[in-house]
């Protein structure tokens, strides 16, 4: 394999890097009112303790999501829209451990949705032992029984795993099928961690900037009418 030139890496990165910010930047907003209520589904994604409050994996940055998720499942609760919430939930033998720091245990308050969220709105919760929702047996059995549904809401944490293993995977389903859909993920209602090399801000713009390039609609925010 050839060796990658550091220096030509470097600057090409930052050029680029700086076309993808601006990319992001100028992403337009969406109203509520500019979806059908009986096609559309809000998913929010791993809004739990054990990545907001309390374990090995709690981020600040998942914390300051609560209000503008809260806000969206009051909205889309007032228009009729379902909403269904992620929790990752694992047993003691989850080779993701292998990955990452023990965390988010079945039975435990680290795979409960926080407390801001219970109260917002009513929503179906789905347990999951990866870090992707879509292969849960529980949504498969929810996509069949709602056929009418092709618009999605995409929010919660984390903007580099699991939001965007969803999203992207719940897209090319649609587009297998030759099925349209719209896979709506707004930028201030996401966010991921920083540790070591994992920058927040990098890892943000590029999964972001990914799932664009996968077909999913990334907006600004959406808003009230």
């Amino acid at each position: 394999m050839k060796t990658i030139d550091r220096e030509r890496f470097l600057e090409e990165s930052m050029n680029i890097l700086g076309q993808i910010h601006n990319q992001l930047s100028s992403l337009p907003a969406l109203k509520i009112t500019e979806l059908e209520p009986e096609c559309t589904a809000l998913v929010v994604v791993d809004m739990i303790n054990g990545f907001v409050r309390e374990g090995s994996l709690k981020s600040e940055y998942a914390e300051k999501l609560i209000p503008e998720i809260s806000k969206l499942m009051k909205l889309c609760s007032a228009r009729g829209i379902p909403i269904i919430a992620f929790a990752d939930t694992h047993t003691q033998a989850s080779p993701e451990f292998d990955a990452y720091p023990v965390h988010c245990l079945a039975g435990s308050s680290e795979s409960e949705v926080v407390d801001e969220l219970k109260a917002s709105a009513e929503f179906k919760l789905i347990s999951k032992n990866s870090t992707n929702g879509f292969i849960e047996p529980e949504f498969q059995d929810w996509l069949s029984n709602n056929p009418g549904i092709d618009g999605f809401i995409v929010v919660g944490v984390c903007t580099d795993i699991c939001v965007q293993q969803f999203a992207v995977t719940l897209k090319t389903w649609f587009n297998r099928q030759d099925r349209k859909s719209r896979v709506i993920v707004p930028l201030n209602a996401v966010d991921t961690f920083d540790l070591g090399p994992h920058n927040r801000y990098l890892m943000n713009c590029m999964a972001l900037y990914g799932m664009l390039g996968n077909g999913v609609e990334v907006i600004k925010r959406i808003e009230d009418d």
